[in-house]
C-alpha cells in the first residue's frame, strides 16, 4: 500500500548482465536517495548488485550488456520467454555499444591481444540485444540516467506512458548555459545525439559521443555540412560517431 493508501501490488523484476561492466546496475543500486523508495515498489527476484537471492519467476527484465558469445543468445532467450517485459538497458544492450569496437578488427587478434594463447569462446561479432530478441522498451546511456530509469520502471508499474526526449543533446546543453564545444573546435555529437543525460559530457568540456542514440528527426547531412564549416576533422566524427555504435545506419549510408 502506497503513502496514498492504495494498493499497488509489486512488480517482480529481474536484472541480468552480458557483455559489460555492470556500470548501468551500479547506477541503480547506487542510488542511496532514493532507493528505498523505488525498491518499496518492487519484488526484487534476480539483481546480483542488490541481493543474493536468485529467482527465475519475473515479470520485468532489465537486460544489461551486448551479446558476444552463443551461450548469451540461448540465456538472452529463455529471460525473453520469461519476461512479459524485457527493457534494453544501456547502451551495450541498445547498441552493441563500446564492445562494438572489436568488430572492427579479425577476431583472433582481439583475442591474442588480450588473453594470449587462452581459448576463449567468444562470438565474431558484438550485437544489442534486440538482434536476437524482442525488447519492449529501451533505456540507453553509458551508463543509465538514474533518474531515468526510476521514472520507466515506476510508469512500467503505473501503466503509465512512457517516452524518451526526442530533441537533442544541444537543448539540454543550452539550458545549461555552456560554451559549445564546436566553438572550441571540438567535434561533438550532441546536435544529433538523444538528449536525456543533463549534458552531463559537454557541461565538464568533454565531446558527447552519442551514447544514447541519434535523436528523432535529426539532420545528418546538416551536422556533416557543420563539421565541415568548421573545417574540422571529418575522420574524427567519423571515429566518434562510430564509438558506440549508435549511428551504424548513417556511418552505413554515407558509406
Amino acid at each position: 500500500m502506497n503513502h496514498l493508501g492504495f494498493d499497488i501490488e509489486k512488480l517482480k523484476i529481474g536484472s541480468f548482465d552480458f557483455t559489460c561492466c555492470e556500470g548501468c546496475q551500479l547506477q541503480l543500486a547506487n542510488k542511496e536517495s532514493t532507493l528505498p523508495e523505488f525498491l518499496a515498489l518492487l519484488d526484487i527476484r534476480n539483481f546480483r548488485e542488490i541481493s543474493s537471492e536468485r529467482l527465475d519467476d519475473y515479470d520485468i527484465a532489465l537486460v544489461e550488456g551486448s551479446i558476444t558469445r552463443q551461450d548469451e543468445v540461448e540465456r538472452l532467450k529463455a529471460i525473453r520467454a520469461q519476461a512479459k517485459v524485457l527493457v534494453a538497458y544501456g547502451t551495450c544492450a541498445c547498441f552493441g555499444g563500446m564492445n562494438a569496437q572489436k568488430n572492427k578488427f579479425p577476431k583472433e587478434e582481439c583475442i591474442r591481444t588480450v588473453y594470449g594463447d587462452k581459448q576463449i569462446d567468444t562470438m565474431q561479432e558484438s550485437h544489442k540485444i534486440s538482434d536476437f530478441v524482442t525488447v519492449d522498451y529501451s533505456i540507453p546511456g553509458c551508463p543509465v540516467n538514474k533518474e531515468e530509469v526510476e521514472r520507466i520502471v515506476v510508469s512500467i508499474a503505473t501503466r503509465s506512458p512512457i517516452a524518451l526526449p526526442k530533441y537533442p543533446v544541444c537543448v539540454e546543453c543550452k539550458q545549461r548555459l555552456n560554451t559549445c564545444l564546436f566553438d572550441l573546435g571540438e567535434v561533438c555529437l550532441g546536435p544529433i545525439s538523444r538528449a536525456g543525460c543533463d549534458a552531463v559530457c559537454p557541461s565538464g568540456k568533454t565531446v558527447c559521443l552519442g551514447c544514447r542514440g541519434p535523436a528523432d528527426g535529426i539532420n545528418y547531412d546538416s551536422f556533416v555540412q557543420l563539421v565541415k564549416d568548421k573545417e574540422l576533422s571529418t575522420d574524427e566524427m567519423n571515429e566518434k560517431l562510430a564509438f558506440y555504435n549508435g549511428f551504424t545506419e548513417y556511418l552505413n549510408h554515407e558509406g
